[in-house]
């Protein structure tokens, strides 16, 4: 789970759990990608790779790859309007180390954090069908398997939420979105629901800077109290919301 070389030329990923460059699982979103090699041939254009610490105690679950960040750039949250929410939260918090500036190459470098996408295309509109969900799932159970220390989720948006509760062998009617919430899942992490820091949800206030801190600053006191129960009596019980 090393940090991205940026590399538009990198070779398909082989045997790190991550999908190739060139995946083909889903013939949509391997159609935008090939129109937006020939349209822009310097930006990424490839399936984001994960970011972050290699035994993460928390992992941040976003949607899929921005047109102007992380399918340009080869960085998740990197490069668009999410960006400097993001970064700066989890810098002010702690959880990062840099500055943000927006260039891939000098982007902030998680502390105790994995970044990870439910999907990792590009999808049109910023929206993927349900079975491109389903299909691109196998990745971030691979990925959040491979985190032996991993004590927090965060799930940004509801499409998120729903493929890291499944990940996490969690009940959706159980585990119900909301920003803040908090829901317990088998074998001890706890999944905290946040609405997606997208440019839309800024600019709407539905997200704001607080309330957008206010879920990381839950995170850390998950993570320091060893005297909250993590072992849910269901699976998927909400703690809190």
């Amino acid at each position: 789970m090393d940090i991205a070389t940026l590399d538009p030329a990198a070779p398909p990923a082989a045997s790190d759990g991550q999908p190739p460059r060139d995946c083909p699982r889903c013939p949509r979103l391997a159609g935008l990608r090939d129109a937006l090699r020939i349209e822009h041939p310097a930006w990424w254009n490839a399936p984001v790779p994960s970011l972050g610490d290699a035994d993460p105690w928390l992992a941040i679950v976003g949607l899929a790859p921005g047109l102007q960040g992380g399918n340009r750039t080869g960085r998740p949250f990197t490069g668009d309007r999410s960006g400097p929410l993001f970064w700066n939260t989890l810098i002010a918090a702690g959880l990062a180390e840099g500055v943000y500036t927006g260039r891939a190459a000098d982007g902030p470098v998680p502390a105790g954090v994995a970044i990870v996408n439910a999907v990792r295309c590009l999808p049109p509109e910023n929206r993927p069908t349900p079975e491109e969900i389903r299909t691109c799932r196998p990745f971030l159970e691979t990925d959040l398997a491979a985190m032996p220390s991993l004590r927090v989720v965060v799930a940004l948006g509801a499409v998120a939420h729903q493929s890291a509760v499944k990940v996490l062998g969690g009940r959706l009617p159980k585990a119900r979105f909301a920003h803040l919430a908090e829901h317990r899942m088998p074998g001890g992490v706890v999944l905290i629901d946040s609405y997606h820091c997208s440019r839309y949800n800024q600019n709407t206030g539905r997200l704001t800077p607080e309330m957008f801190a206010a879920v990381f600053a839950r995170a850390i006191e998950l993570r320091d109290n060893r005297t909250i129960p993590l072992v849910p009596d269901a699976p998927g019980d909400s703690v809190a919301g």
